[in-house]
């Protein structure tokens, strides 16, 4: 009973009620501000009945974060780790705001705070989040060879991929894995600067590329047509 009584004294004792946090880790898009305002009124409890697994969820409901580790420290403080989201690309269609991070995990945010203003768009099945980022890792360094990038990559439900290139050009890159669409990637750029070149053209004069034939592939560039022109015979007189 004594002990009893002792363990209720402390827990309600205003000596181990909650006076601080300590926060370490990714702190870019968080401040002191943003904490007291969203997470102190969430903290409830003191040094031995703080609930950790509520006080983490406080935590990882701030935008950008990721996760929280939350300790406690001796008499009356908290110590907390966050881990925030690296954003690497938009999420879904054009105009929508979602994006994924590096463990291509889908989270929102405001992208007014992103760091990097270029970033691709991914968009895809819902539960392919990691097969369309590791597609785009995989091919975007064999356009960058040519100083093109690869601005937005698409997997349709029915397993289809395409492609837009920061200069306009739209690419139906077809199906398959990674090393399917990446044997296919690699012919046609070490090729494209030869088949520009006949036609005069620049690799970046390319408006559209159809990959999904089995021994080549289909261009359209800009300014050039291979139609020829219907010759019109002259009215008798």
């Amino acid at each position: 009973l004594a002990l009893g009584a002792l363990a209720g004294w402390a827990m309600a004792h205003p000596l181990f009620a909650i006076r601080g946090v300590t926060v370490a880790g990714d702190v870019n898009h968080n401040n002191a501000l943003t904490l007291r305002a969203n997470v102190a009124p969430r903290l409830r409890g003191t040094f031995f009945n703080l609930d950790l697994a509520q006080a983490q969820s406080a935590f990882e409901a701030l935008p950008w974060v990721r996760k929280a580790t939350v300790q406690r420290e001796f008499p009356n403080r908290l110590k907390v780790s966050l881990q925030e989201h690296r954003a690497v690309a938009y999420w879904g269609a054009q105009g929508e705001s979602r994006l994924l991070n590096s463990f291509a995990e889908v989270f929102d945010a405001n992208v007014g705070e992103l760091e990097q203003e270029a970033l691709p768009h991914l968009n895809g099945p819902a539960d392919q989040t990691q097969a369309v980022l590791a597609m785009y890792q995989a091919l975007q360094p064999s356009f960058a060879a040519l100083d093109l990038v690869l601005d937005e990559l698409h997997l349709s439900a029915r397993g289809s991929w395409s492609a837009t290139l920061d200069t306009g050009a739209e690419l139906e890159l077809g199906s398959g894995g990674v090393p399917e669409l990446l044997a296919r990637t690699t012919t046609f750029v070490k090729t494209l600067t030869q088949v520009t070149a006949r036609y005069g053209r620049k690799p970046d004069a390319l408006e559209s590329a159809d990959l999904r034939h089995e021994q080549g592939y289909a261009i359209r560039l800009r300014g050039v047509s291979t139609v020829a022109a219907e010759v019109v015979a002259p009215k008798p007189q």
